[in-house]
């Protein structure tokens, strides 16, 4: 029998900055047909030590590094992602039934490629679940990707079951994104059903502003733009990077840190240093790659949603509503609403939806947490490009 739950949904993105956990009350359907009725009892961010963040970076899409490594990093996790539930039960008075984790991911390939004679999709995602288990002593559900590619889907995005519960509206269309290390978005016309939802990876989010300020200002992220906001946009630049296959590929489709990591960005910076010339300055590449990050989202919803979304209601009713770290960066926002506005599309904050916009994929997690214990499928095929509907993760019990 399907019930209530209070579930913590405890997310680490591809940014690697820290982890998030979202405890939700999470109830079934007023009636038959509808979708599970979420509701966020209370959002805790946590950052990465310094330390830790450096062995995950260096664990994702490594071309070598220890199996030990790997499983001393997938057992400090779990007990971190343990450390931070236990503190959001004791900051906000609740006690959870279930644990829902997404885990980090070291590595992510959503299209097959060929590997010992066979075509295969692959992704990891770390963070031993047992350990969690144990020291909530609640089941936990976790590894919910496997189950997306299994069915011959990329296994992302998965945050589009959340977007289509909470966030769907009989008056406007609303395009959903969120700005982690990949920006994601959820395209949902007004009225429509689940199979009418479109979604896909549009890019890189803050994770290539990450890494070039890592590179050349020895700081983890561009703390409220302010570095972005003092150079040049370097327009070819953005325009050649814009023409790379992904970008023209079409929906549904995926991406992490082995299209847009640490090899794009070295020669990302050495582009940006040509194109420069004699006035090769170090702002005007991160102010390139947050025009980048822009530009590719605007690109995106020129290409692919507004012939989803526009046709299906005015522009007056089309709401892009953004979550995730980069809605911190004032210049990103800028350069997005730039792109955007004049399209006649309005951009909204998450949180004028009721939810804070770091808490919405901890958030996701927990409703598919919910799904799965339940045996109810969490992915969208639309979305994901799976076979069918597909019940995801794997339970671990105490």
């Amino acid at each position: 029998m399907v019930k209530s739950m209070v579930v913590a949904g405890v997310m680490s993105g591809t940014s690697a900055d820290g982890v998030d956990v979202a405890i939700c009350k999470i109830s079934p359907a007023l009636m038959a047909g509808g979708t599970p009725r979420i509701k966020l009892l209370g959002h805790l961010g946590l950052a990465y030590s310094k330390t830790l963040r450096t062995a995950v970076l260096g664990a994702m899409d490594a071309d070598a590094i220890s199996v030990a490594e790997l499983a001393r990093l997938n057992w400090r996790l779990g007990e971190l992602y343990a450390d931070a539930v236990v503190s959001a039960q004791e900051k906000f008075g609740v006690t959870v039934n279930l644990v829902g984790c997404h885990g980090q991911t070291i590595y992510h390939q959503g299209s097959p490629e060929k590997y010992l004679g066979k075509a295969l999709r692959a992704t990891w995602q770390i963070g031993e679940a047992s350990v969690i288990a144990e020291r909530l002593r609640v089941p936990v559900v976790s590894d919910f990707r496997p189950g997306d590619l299994a069915a011959g889907g990329q296994g992302a995005p998965l945050v589009p079951m959340l977007d289509y519960c909470m966030f769907r509206s009989a008056k406007v269309s609303r395009v959903l994104l969120n700005f982690g290390g990949i920006g994601n978005l959820t395209a949902i016309p007004a009225e429509a059903g689940v199979d009418g939802l479109m979604a896909f990876d549009t890019g890189p989010g803050n994770m290539v502003i990450d890494a070039c300020m890592k590179r050349l200002y020895e700081r983890e992220f561009d703390r409220g733009g302010a570095v972005g906001r003092t150079g040049r946009v370097l327009q070819n630049v953005v325009q050649e990077v814009l023409k790379e296959k992904y970008f023209s590929a079409l929906p549904p489709k995926s991406c992490g840190r082995e299209q847009f990591g640490e090899v794009f960005v070295s020669r990302f910076i050495a582009t940006c240093r040509k194109a420069g010339g004699v006035e090769d300055r170090n702002e005007d590449v991160i102010t390139t790659a947050t025009a980048l990050t822009a530009a590719s989202v605007g690109q995106a919803y020129r290409k692919f949603v507004w012939g989803h979304v526009g046709q299906a209601a005015p522009l007056s009713r089309v709401e892009f509503v953004v979550a995730g770290g980069g809605t911190k960066n004032v210049s990103l926002m800028r350069m997005l609403r730039a792109e955007l506005e004049p399209m006649g599309v309005k951009v909204r904050f998450m949180e004028e939806l009721g939810v804070p916009a770091q808490a919405k994929e901890a958030v996701a997690f927990a409703l598919l947490a919910w799904l799965s214990w339940f045996h109810l499928p969490g992915n969208i095929p639309a979305a994901t490009g799976a076979k069918r509907a597909a019940v995801l993760g794997k339970v671990t019990t105490v």
